[in-house]
């Protein structure tokens, strides 16, 4: 009874042992993690992060990234407070992790030993005649104003979060990848007394589903803006071809009806002549 005792509990750690590996195994196949891709972009300004689950990119952003951020400072007088502006840019060398779903997806991008963390979620929606889209549905910043490399003399320096409310943009169909050229602003409101912080991104091309190739933008869906200032681009040449068509086509027709009265008999000026005729 002994040893079938000890054969019994032995069986029970091993099949413990089994299962919990097994679970191990599953979490770890279905991590996502993330990658910076910002050395490939010859821009200087513009960082290309990746999320990828199980061996797969899900999740893709390339853009350049600006913020303008007020904080308090205090005045000379040690009584009255000032708003100062701290501007910087969104480093190339910044880390990043995701998670990627079937209707929703979120990068969560953090530098300076978390001393700045940019969330951006993704939803997808179904609009009017059924047509699916994605959207950036929020998008909210962390920040430390004792990081003194940005936030000069801050007055009770200390970590606030700014965030996006009823956010939609960047609408997209689904299937796409997001591009624009022009700048794009959002303002977020933050926990430091409601300033407004601005955050503008340009360059852009983001994708948070769907991505049919690995490391890989789907077709490209162009913003309203370069859309707009392509056709002002293309406008002047389209409106000169078809001033110089019609210039072509009088031209064309003025010689025609010169060889055509070049043909036809002349009569003579003096009313004399016609007695000899």
């Amino acid at each position: 009874m002994g040893r079938l005792g000890f054969s019994t509990t032995e069986s029970a750690r091993l099949l413990l042992f089994t299962v919990f590996g097994v679970l191990a195994l599953s979490v770890v196949l279905a991590e996502q993690e993330g990658e910076n891709l910002s050395g490939l972009s010859n821009n200087p300004d513009k960082a290309i992060f990746a999320v990828r689950e199980n061996g797969t990119t899900c999740l893709m952003v390339e853009f350049a990234v600006k913020f303008l951020v007020p904080y308090d400072v205090l005045a000379l007088n040690g009584i009255d407070l000032i708003t100062e502006q701290a501007s910087f840019a969104l480093p190339r060398g910044a880390e990043i992790e995701g998670k990627c779903e079937s209707t929703e997806s979120e990068i969560h991008i953090t530098w300076k030993n978390n001393a700045y963390i940019l969330r951006i979620y993704f939803s997808k929606e179904f609009r009017d005649k059924g047509i699916e889209v994605w959207k950036i549905s929020k998008v909210q910043f962390v920040y430390d104003t004792s990081e003194t490399s940005h936030f000069i003399n801050a007055y009770n320096p200390g970590k606030h979060t700014a965030s996006t409310h009823r956010l939609s943009a960047l609408v997209t169909p689904a299937g796409r990848s997001y591009v624009c050229t022009a700048q794009q602003t959002l303002t977020l409101i933050s926990s430091d007394h409601q300033k407004g912080i601005t955050v503008s991104m340009y360059d852009i091309q983001i994708q948070p589903f769907d991505i049919a190739s690995d490391f890989m933008f789907s077709e490209p869906y162009k913003c309203v803006t370069d859309q707009r200032e392509r056709l002002e681009e293309t406008l002047p040449l389209i409106l000169g071809l078809i001033l110089g068509l019609i210039i072509v086509i009088i031209l064309t027709i003025y010689h025609f009806h010169l060889k055509l009265t070049a043909a036809q008999p002349q009569l003579p000026r003096d009313r004399s002549m016609y007695k000899n005729m």
